[in-house]
């Protein structure tokens, strides 16, 4: 039996590897950060063997910044995580296919990377949006912490890693495009092949986003700049220009395989359409044209010839006469006679929808997008305090979630805050839709922004320590935002009753490995390492943490069921029906591997230590190969 590695893949040498099928002769080899021989690309010769000409010197197209390489190293490098289930912090936990994770979002798509590889359909991002004032995140994995605290002064006493990236900063763009750059390459993998990421952001990165935006998804594959009016009136105060919107940049994953977008209707639109057949909703509409190019005349049941008007004039048909004979035959098309005077009508269907126009304002034209001020009002209605910094409004995700969702598709927020792409996809499932939300958001410490010089931002901060006081909950922004769906389900559900929908969530923490690391040679162990050679695992870690860290081990979706039952005394853990069956009890007996084998699950999984030496790991591996032979057995 094989043992799972517990990490992360080095996506680095996977491309080198391809690489090496294609330019076996540019593949070489290097000392990595960790002084082990990997393979490497000579990246000169590569490029030589891609031209036919000669090249020289190394002047080329492209967008870069200080740290770029870095931050292209870091998209690759493997990490040593996982994700700790919290089943008595989440919300429907056996029944939910939603998830929230709590974390570093760089790291927790990393992991992620196997389980929702070309799963997700849509990604929705409101990343800091570097004004000066706006904290972002500072990555540097290679240095240990205490190495990085030194250097840079910019780890605060809980190791966080935010900083606030003033415009004094040598390194102010720099930091922000590194930031942004490694986020977005990861994300890109877990995009379908239809999948579409819109991302929102201001004047003040915008062009440097669109340019790492083109280099990551491909500059064809760019769709729109949407210019959101995020703000109406006011503006006085401002010294040149008072400005009222917002960029939201949108591109595919590929261009060539997205579908149409269409924006929603509002009820109000879709009751006009009263009528309904077999085909769909209509009304009927007349057929007549005040201009046009379509003339000839339509006969009604008395004999009545219509083709020219009360004032002699030619009338103008909708359609051509062959199109006109086939619909009155299929039904599409009508002559009534209203009043004194005949009248021809036609079936007017409710179309797709609308295409979307790159410039949308807070007016309802169909459906309305909101403003950041009514973000905070619908944040505002849970709680009757403002407890968010600018959290962007409900209509405007329900707007974007209109553009070619199906049912079951799944939708990504790594940066996502207060909390309202879940509130939207939840509302977008109440006339029956099934998506599916991922939510990331960085656990940060409400606390040291009760001391910011912004006097709003300390009003809103105090605010939120004083909510979750009430709750008893820690000062972390992550527990707010959690309250906020659970309060948004519960009014969601009161305002729509007899309409299911999923209101629930399943919260994941992100933590080291379950695994122990021992590095140390059998002359460096003490008395009170010793435990370290019992087990490989960290004693406190439970079933469920090692069961989910098998799964994203093997690439298994986070959000399927489960179940756990006794047998002769070991627990025993199904996941979605045979996808996985684990067993993580010491001195597991032959009756109870013969029991898993017996179901034939796709993959089945133990601890190293529950076997006593390898002659009964062996036995184990016989067991399977004769009851369940495509099972695939692993231990950790």
């Amino acid at each position: 039996m094989d043992k799972l590695k517990m990490e992360t893949p080095d996506l680095a040498q996977a491309h080198i590897e391809k690489l090496a099928a294609l330019f076996p002769a540019c593949v070489t080899e290097a000392r990595g950060v960790d002084g082990k021989l990997k393979k490497a690309v000579n990246l000169e010769l590569l490029r030589q063997m891609l031209s036919d000409v000669v090249l020289e010197g190394d002047e080329a197209y492209e967008f870069t910044w200080v740290g770029k390489k870095a931050a292209i190293v870091e998209v690759n490098r493997p990490i040593r995580k996982t994700l700790r289930p919290c089943p008595a912090e989440s919300v429907d936990w056996d029944s939910t296919e939603n998830l929230y994770i709590e974390g570093d979002n760089l790291e927790v798509l990393k992991l992620l990377q196997e389980s929702y590889l070309g799963k997700v359909k849509m990604i929705y991002i409101d990343p800091p949006y570097n004004t000066g004032n706006d904290f972002i995140y500072r990555d540097d994995f290679v240095q240990s912490q205490e190495e990085y605290s030194e250097e840079s002064g910019q780890v605060d006493e809980n190791g966080d890693r935010l900083f606030r990236n003033t415009d004094n900063n040598g390194r102010f763009h720099s930091d922000w495009c590194s930031m942004i750059f490694s986020r977005l390459k990861l994300s890109k993998n877990l995009l379908k092949d239809d999948g579409v990421i819109f991302i929102s952001i201001d004047d003040s990165e915008v062009r440097n986003l669109k340019n790492i935006c083109d280099e990551v998804f491909g500059a064809t594959n760019f769709i729109a700049q949407l210019v959101w009016q995020n703000k109406k009136g006011g503006g006085n105060d401002a010294k040149h220009i008072a400005i009222e919107h917002e960029y939201i940049l949108v591109y595919a994953r590929n261009i060539a395989l997205l579908g149409e977008f269409y924006e929603t209707y509002s009820e109000a639109y879709i009751k006009r359409y009263k009528e309904i057949d077999s085909v769909g909703r209509f009304f009927w509409d007349t057929f007549k044209r005040k201009a046009g190019k379509q003339y000839y005349p339509i006969i009604c049941p008395d004999g009545t010839v219509l083709e020219y008007d009360d004032d002699g004039n030619a009338i103008s048909w909708l359609r051509s006469k062959a199109r006109f004979d086939a619909d009155i035959k299929a039904g599409e098309i009508r002559i009534i006679k209203i009043g004194e005077k005949w009248s021809v009508q036609f079936k007017q269907r409710i179309p797709l929808g609308k295409t979307p126009r790159s410039i949308f304002t807070t007016e309802p034209v169909i459906t309305d997008r909101g403003t950041t001020s009514s973000g905070s009002n619908d944040v505002y209605e849970y709680f009757k305090k403002d407890v968010f910094s600018n959290p962007k409004p409900v209509d405007l995700l329900l707007f974007l979630l209109g553009f070619g969702l199906s049912d079951d598709d799944i939708v990504l927020d790594f940066f996502s805050g207060s909390g309202t792409t879940a509130e939207a996809v939840m509302r977008s499932n109440i006339e029956g839709g099934k998506h599916k939300y991922i939510l990331v958001q960085l656990p940060e410490n409400i606390d040291p922004m009760r001391n910011s010089s912004s006097a709003n931002a300390k009003r809103i901060a105090e605010n939120a320590v004083s909510i979750l006081d009430e709750l008893g909950r820690s000062h972390i922004l992550t527990e707010l935002a959690k309250e906020r769906i659970r309060r948004a389900a519960t009014k969601i559900a009161a305002d729509n009753p007899g309409k299911p929908f999923d209101s629930g969530f399943r919260v994941f923490k992100l933590d080291d490995t379950n695994m122990n690391d021992v590095y140390y040679s059998a002359g460096e162990y003490s008395q009170d390492m010793l435990s370290l050679l019992e087990s490989n695992i960290k004693p406190d870690r439970t079933d469920l943490d090692l069961l989910f860290g098998c799964l994203l081990e093997w690439g298994l979706p986070l959000s399927m069921p489960h179940t756990s039952e006794q047998i002769e005394g070991c627990t025993v853990h199904t996941y979605n029906d045979g996808d996985l069956i684990g067993c993580f009890d010491e001195n597991i007996p032959d009756t109870v591997i013969k029991e898993i084998a017996k179901r034939q699950p796709l993959r089945a999984v133990f601890r190293d230590s529950s076997f006593a030496d390898s002659p009964t790991k062996i036995n184990v591996g016989e067991i399977f190969k004769m009851l369940a032979p495509d099972t695939r057995v692993k231990v950790l």
